[in-house]
């Protein structure tokens, strides 16, 4: 059987990615909150981070991040959390937008069904 990156990796390799930590300081991460890179690596950052940052240069899932670093969505999270207490990336989900007060709000219900039914009757 071929080893599947990130989850035939060595324990011991994910425990030190994360520094023994299982689970991320914050809840801001689903598998589709999109990442931006809110700065450029420094020297002497972890290796993950830097490839997280270079690849969050334009909005990017969750999901898509842990593909191509080849780990576990857990581990991603995790590390993610680091750069998002650092203030190096910024998240969002893409349901919510900005309302005038600058806080989040999920869209209109009824809008979402006029949509709805208009798509039905094209289809």
């Amino acid at each position: 059987m071929t080893p599947r990156p990130g989850r035939d990796d060595d324990p011991d390799r994910l425990y030190t990615l994360t520094q023994g930590r299982s689970r991320p300081a914050t809840d801001e991460f689903d598998l589709v909150t999109l990442v931006v890179a809110e700065s450029d690596p420094v020297p002497g950052m972890q290796s993950e981070h830097v490839a997280i940052l270079r690849m969050c240069r334009r909005p990017t899932a969750v999901v898509e991040v842990s593909a191509q670093l080849k780990l576990p969505v857990s581990i991603t999270k995790i590390l993610l959390s680091d750069l998002l207490e650092t203030g190096k990336v910024t998240a969002r989900h893409p349901r919510t937008t900005p309302n005038t007060a600058g806080a989040q709000r999920l869209p209109d219900p009824t809008t979402l069904e006029k949509v709805l039914v208009g798509l039905r009757h094209r289809l």
